[in-house]
């Protein structure tokens, strides 16, 4: 591993030539939002949401139209991003629960920089274990490397409101007064004022609530899109293709609205306190969305479990994308990217390149001039081409899996894969009845596809299988033999007794 004091050279960032000692390398902010969709910021074309703090970011610096999350639900995406890793490979097929976690032989960016120098702050949903039950040896933020940390172990499900779940470095804390995306914001700048040694780097993660559900901000934010303007500019809105309520669920799109305004007010406020410190040349600060938006169900498919206060209040928008949460259809994972680092990325400006949630690991490494991990297979790659402004040409393809679940193994296609313009989706064979989830992953070969060609046809509407055999061919392989990588490398949960 490389010491903390490693000389870095960053080509093309003149800023950055020579990173010589460890009180020179860049801290990291990361902020991730839950649940929100490609096309809930008016930097990303949305007409009705009022977003000016995110807006702002993007002005002061890079603005991504193909950035992704690693997994198309929370927990996968999450483990990605501190790991560099496929999520199925660390053993995320679904959401943290019934045994599955973030096992603790899994290295996490967090640990990397921790040992080489850096101060670690987690604050907001963790997701990748419920150390919240009583009697829990299951690994929390502390154990993955984060020296100071404030979470909960899944959503405010109690409502965002005045928290009661919130732990602090293993001591549960009780209420906590204040909306949860501002109970975060206020933790980790007091976290930031007060370190001990400010001379360090740091490494700060934040994770929100919103716009998850329950989706319930304050009256204020949701009454401001209570309009006739909101009502005409909603009929033009795209849900990603999926089946909306039959019922009437108009009045309570407001809500939806009102939290993503709320969320990028305490965004706003964090950025102002980060500004204050003065160390804005300093700071690289990555926002982004740990999956496509959540869409209301059918009255059918919901059996009368969720009232207005969850899934009804959800209006998020994918844009143009097919699919939602959970679809490995583009919708369900290309999410907002934007990316500040004063002084080295450009202002306003845009990047088209394929960006994905496994690429945080080996970008904050290689600027903070610590050696990737050889231990074990990565999936990401550096950022940096695209920070200097170039294409990043990735070495490979990228894949998606959806999230083992018997509520939504038979809705959606199992896999995807984007090489280029081109993205390949895959089907497993029907699963038994009496079989166990994971021996239908363990066991199952993919047995149907359908090609579609983004740039043409960003809805994946056609299926180019039968027009271009020869590319389905070779991507069919590609995908084959990446599945049969990730059965072989992931880990076999005997807890997770799913039918």
């Amino acid at each position: 591993m490389a010491a903390a004091g490693v000389v870095l050279t960053v080509p093309g960032l003149s800023s950055c030539q020579s990173v010589a000692s460890a009180d020179s390398r860049p801290n990291f902010v990361v902020f991730l939002a839950d649940d929100l969709g490609y096309g809930d910021l008016a930097s990303y074309g949305n007409e009705i949401i009022q977003t000016p703090n995110l807006d702002h970011l993007a002005n002061q610096g890079m603005r991504f139209t193909d950035f992704h999350s690693a997994g198309t639900v929370c927990s996968p995406s999450r483990a990605s991003l501190l790991t560099g890793r496929n999520p199925y490979r660390t053993g995320f097929y679904y959401i943290a629960g019934s045994g599955m976690h973030l096992k603790r032989d899994e290295v996490t960016v967090a640990s990397l920089l921790s040992e080489n120098g850096y101060d670690t702050c987690f604050v907001g949903k963790w997701h990748l274990s419920r150390f919240d039950r009583e009697s829990s040896t299951l690994p929390t933020p502390g154990d993955h490397g984060f020296d100071y940390w404030f979470a909960t172990a899944v959503n405010a499900f109690e409502g965002p409101e005045n928290p009661n779940t919130f732990f602090r470095n293993g001591e549960r804390v009780g209420e906590v007064e204040g909306w949860y995306c501002d109970v975060i914001v206020e933790e980790a700048l007091t976290w930031l004022r007060n370190r001990p040694n400010p001379d360090k780097p740091y490494f700060l993660y934040i994770c929100s609530h919103e716009p998850h559900t329950p989706v319930e901000p304050p009256d204020s934010y949701a009454d401001a899109y209570d309009n006739e303007r909101v009502e005409q500019l909603e009929k033009a809105t795209l849900y990603g293709q999926v089946d909306r309520p039959q019922r009437d669920i108009n009045s309570l799109k407001k809500y939806y609205y009102g939290t993503v305004t709320q969320l990028d007010n305490a965004f706003g406020n964090l950025m102002s306190g980060l500004d204050s410190e003065g160390e804005e040349e300093t700071t690289l600060v990555m926002f982004t969305s740990d999956n496509g938006p959540e869409a209301p169900v059918n009255l059918e498919e919901s059996r009368g479990e969720w009232d207005d206060f969850s899934r009804d209040r959800s209006f998020g928008t994918p844009g143009r994308w097919r699919g939602m949460k959970r679809y490995p259809y583009e919708g369900g994972h290309r999410v907002p990217g934007i990316v500040r680092w004063t002084g080295k990325i450009q202002p306003g400006s845009i990047n088209e390149s394929l960006i994905n949630g496994t690429d945080f690991l080996p970008t904050m490494l290689e600027l903070a001039g610590v050696a990737l991990p050889t231990d074990r297979a990565l999936d990401g790659v550096s950022m940096l081409p695209a920070f200097q402004g170039r294409h990043l040409e990735r070495p490979g393809p990228v894949y998606w899996f959806f999230p083992a679940h018997e509520d939504t193994y038979y809705r959606m296609p199992h896999m995807a894969m984007r090489d280029g313009d081109y993205t390949l989706m895959a089907w497993l064979p029907t699963k038994d009845p009496e079989q166990l989830i994971m021996d239908w992953l363990k066991t199952s070969e993919l047995e149907r596809f359908a090609l579609f060609n983004l740039e043409s046809d960003p809805g994946q509407t056609t299926d180019l299988s039968a027009t271009e055999p020869e590319l389905l061919g070779k991507m069919s392989e590609q995908m084959r033999a990446f599945w049969a990588e990730i059965k072989d490398d992931s880990p076999y949960w005997d807890s997770w007794k799913m039918k």
